[in-house]
């Protein structure tokens, strides 16, 4: 099917947090839906998806006055005196297609940069977000954090495939550590891998590495995921044997070994401290 996007005004552009993202204050979505499609993504159970009308992955909802609504909120919070950590973002990519035509993204992060925040984490998937480096490098308290699930692109292919190549995404973490950028990959969540490889080709293109499983982070122990198919999914590639809930443990230790536990986190702790990035936030 083609894909629907839909011009929309939103009421609000933050939305306190809790549960996994707890030591954030807000979330910041600028689109609604994404087109990355991803068979695993625990936002196909919200109601956010449930009640839209669209088919995942078919539909994107700009929120076309984002930006200003968040130098709005952001002059209130702090007029109040009120701490503001936000992950960028938790329900959508930032930066899949539509981002190019209409920079909802880049409008926001230009409102952190106006107004800075105690901090920001900018989570994507998509090498898109190399064009708004020199954004993101104005603010001070800011982590770009990319998403790469494994290091096996035949893997890649076969579990998400409209999510952007490894190689893409390893040319967009070098770039990244060249420009000076706080960087942090989350490994979130974890698909089959050679975990040897994996840390060898993270250690040099990243200050951080957070891993996080199906079982550690759906919200649900893995009962999300497991209504999603996911199990079945595993079986058709024969990846049975990594989709158990102590499958990430030798990527852990590999990644421990290769690059020093200070520097390696886990699911909803690892989340937690990224600004225990020492030297960079």
């Amino acid at each position: 099917m083609p894909l629907t996007v839909r011009e929309i005004t939103c009421k609000s552009a933050l939305t306190k947090t809790g549960g996994f993202l707890s030591a954030y204050t807000h979330s910041l979505q600028p689109y609604t839906g994404c087109i990355f499609q991803c068979p695993y993504c625990y936002v196909q159970a919200l109601p956010v998806h449930q009640y839209h009308g669209g088919l995942w992955g078919e539909y994107v909802d700009v929120k076309m006055n984002a930006p200003k609504q968040l130098a709005q909120e952001l002059a209130r919070l702090k007029s109040r005196g009120k701490p503001v950590r936000v992950f960028l973002s938790s329900a959508t990519d930032p930066y899949q297609g539509a981002e190019s035509k209409y920079r909802i993204t880049r409008g926001c992060l230009e409102a952190f940069a106006a107004d800075p925040p105690d901090l920001l984490v900018v989570q994507t998937r998509s090498p898109m977000v190399r064009r708004d480096f020199d954004l993101i490098k104005q603010i001070k308290h800011c982590v770009l954090s990319m998403t790469l699930e494994t290091n096996d692109d035949l893997v890649r292919r076969r579990l998400t495939p409209r999510v952007p190549s490894v190689s893409h995404r390893l040319k967009t973490l070098e770039a990244a550590m060249a420009t000076g950028l706080t960087v942090q990959v989350t490994v979130s969540p974890m698909l089959p891998n050679d975990p040897v490889a994996f840390a060898d080709l993270l250690k040099d293109r990243c200050h951080r590495v957070i891993v996080d499983t199906y079982f550690d982070g759906d919200g649900a122990g893995g009962k999300r995921t497991e209504r999603l198919g996911i199990r079945r999914l595993y079986a058709q590639y024969g990846y049975e044997t990594w989709y158990a809930p102590d499958a990430h443990h030798i990527l852990l230790k590999t990644l421990k070994e290769v690059m020093g536990a200070d520097r390696i986190g886990f699911s909803k702790e690892g989340f937690s401290t990224v600004e225990d990035l020492s030297g960079h936030t």
